[in-house]
């Protein structure tokens, strides 16, 4: 593969309109109609170079505008009326794949040109139906795509154009062997286009096995998700991570934010504290039914949720519009995630905040994510008792304004301004403040209605009360562990199993046989491979091609895991699953044998 360089750069030197891009009125009435004015500096770099037909690898953080980059090119001159399938992009997750479909199908609604999302979890025939109706444009998850290419209910043969949408999130989640048996079977002449926020080695392998001579455009460089986004770290102990961080989100007071947890248990736990502490916050991971994950997403869009607590996993494809920070509960385990996490906020040109809690042991990753991506935090203290104080005492001056909102009459002016000029001013101004604030109860009292209207400000948040077992599906702490000697070989899962349920967790083996009974399958990746409980099931979804509620039980160990899955699914599971690779690792999945 060779391929041209384009230097980094903040700012595209192309002109800054759409208009002067070359665009088409239907395309550009469209862009109007969404409410688009200029094109990002990585709509602006990759418009013409797209259109002229070259491979493309595009680096851009998240947030910068990828999917109208490739989107727009797409409508405007890739793709025709003629009803087959000329456009399929590839995207990490569903939520991200629905947001691609969703938005090239405004960027198209001026044209005869129709878009379909396929992914996991969704009923198969629903698609292939919307797929025989003559979809242009396909938008859909590795699992789900490579399934229809082997059924034959996608027929790529006239493909034009192929675009891989976070590359990099894909390989992270395992999905190289699916990626490569895609391209395959895809036509030899074609445009592909990869957009991703890291260009690193496995990303490169792709494109020089399956791109011709692609432009390299880079628009982030060392410093990706630095850009427009001030970081910050508070050192905390570690020991009551929730109450530290109901500390900073009180002095910091974000308008709106995501904060990332590396684990289910994290969301739940941490979303709990939030609410008791009087926020407006819910939680979101990839273990919730897609309803409720819909209804969470549709609240947080409307502003309904001020924080949302969610995994790396739950939140890819959610576009928050305005987030104003993005607070790390924890340094993610792959602190390329990192990159992920804060490119969410900033986004537009707009300024955007990081709070990250650091504690002891996730110093190393502090000194890799300055090493590695040249991003060097600002490091701030919890807050003091006098910055306590501050906040009490702000929060009753917004009480004040809210209840004098009106202008009063030039007298009660005229006094004021004497007031503030008397010689015993502060006494007569503290006995006015003492006679208001009194009305409305005790001093404590007063002080947490101030602040409870600031920690709900914007509309009532509607959390849903959810059926949740805490057993349901859960990360085993460290003191759970399965014993070292129980290795990740193909017949380990005999030994671990039986070090499972000694272990107390007899409800993971499978019950003597029954047609009807649930099966627990062993999986030889763990928490030392990275490998948290949303990571594997969406692994076992995705490849698959499973419903989500086929998949009741994950238990995540040092070395291994399990995985209880619907009755009569365990072999095919085992067939897909097995000898895949999760990166460059060969899986083993077999039954978890009863102690």
């Amino acid at each position: 593969m060779t391929s041209t360089q384009t230097a980094p750069t903040d700012s595209p030197s192309t002109p800054t309109t759409f208009e002067s891009l070359g665009i088409s009125r239907p395309t550009l009435d469209a862009i109007a109609a969404m409410g688009w004015d200029d094109p990002t500096p990585v709509q602006a770099e990759s418009f013409a170079p797209a259109v002229a037909g070259e491979d493309l690898m595009v680096q851009a953080r998240t947030g910068t505008g990828k999917t109208g980059a490739f989107g727009i090119p797409i409508v405007d001159r890739l793709v025709d009326p003629k009803p087959y399938v000329q456009a399929l992009i590839l995207a990490p997750t569903r939520e991200l794949a629905l947001q691609s479909a969703r938005e090239i199908e405004k960027l198209a609604q001026h044209q005869d040109m129709h878009t379909v999302a396929i992914y996991g979890g969704a009923p198969m025939d629903k698609q292939i139906r919307a797929l025989e109706r003559g979809a242009q444009i396909v938008c859909g998850t590795p699992g789900r795509v490579l399934d229809h290419l082997r059924r034959g209910t996608l027929d790529v043969s006239g493909l034009r154009v192929f675009v891989l949408d976070e590359a990099d999130e894909m390989l992270s989640m395992g999905f190289a062997k699916e990626l490569n048996a895609i391209m395959e079977r895809l036509p030899e002449q074609r445009q592909t286009l990869l957009y991703s926020a890291t260009i690193d080695r496995p990303v490169q392998r792709i494109a020089e096995r399956h791109m011709h001579e692609p432009r390299f455009v880079t628009l982030s460089g060392d410093a990706v998700g630095a850009l427009g986004v001030s970081h910050f770290i508070y050192l905390v102990s570690g020991l009551a991570r929730s109450r530290d961080l109901v500390q900073i989100l009180e002095i910091e007071d974000p308008e709106s934010a995501i904060v990332f947890c590396n684990t289910k248990a994290e969301t739940q736990q941490v979303a709990h504290a939030l609410q008791q502490a009087g926020f407006n916050a819910d939680w979101l991971n990839g273990d919730l039914p897609q309803g409720e994950r819909e209804k969470v997403m549709a609240r947080t869009r409307k502003g309904a949720i001020r924080y949302l607590v969610a995994t790396d996993v739950a939140a890819r494809g959610i576009d928050i519009s305005h987030l104003t920070h993005v607070v790390n509960f924890s340094l993610p385990e792959h602190i390329e995630q990192y990159v992920h996490r804060t490119g969410r906020t900033g986004r537009a040109g707009r300024t955007g905040t990081a709070l990250t809690l650091v504690s002891p042991q996730d110093l190393g990753r502090l000194y890799y994510l300055r090493l590695q991506y040249k991003i060097f935090p600002v490091e701030r203290s919890l807050p003091s008792a006098g910055a306590a104080q501050t906040r009490i005492e702000t929060d009753r001056i917004a009480m004040l304004e809210a209840a004098f909102p009106e202008r009063p009459s030039e007298m009660e002016l005229a006094v004021a301004r004497r007031l503030l000029t008397h010689p015993d001013a502060e006494r007569l101004l503290g006995g006015l403040l003492d006679s208001f604030f009194g009305l409305h109860g005790t001093s404590e009292e007063v002080t947490e209605e101030a602040a409870a209207v600031r920690r709900t400000r914007g509309a009532p948040a509607e959390v849903a009360e959810r059926e949740t077992e805490t057993d349901d599906i859960e990360e085993t702490p460290d003191d759970a562990d399965i014993a070292d000697d129980a290795e990740d070989e193909p017949g380990g899962a005999a030994e671990a199993g039986a070090a499972g349920l000694e272990a107390g967790d007899a409800a993971e083996a499978s019950p003597a046989p029954d047609a009807e009974a649930w099966e627990t399958l062993y999986v030889n990746l763990g928490r030392k491979d990275g490998v948290r409980v949303p990571t594997l099931r969406d692994l076992v979804v995705e490849r698959a091609d499973v419903d989500a509620d086929a998949v009741r039980k994950i238990r995540v160990r040092e070395r291994h895991a399990f995985v209880e899955v619907a009755p009569g699914l365990a072999d095919a599971l085992i067939e897909a699953l097995d000898g895949t690779e999760y990166h460059e690792r060969a899986l083993v999945v077999e039954r978890a044998r009863p102690r």
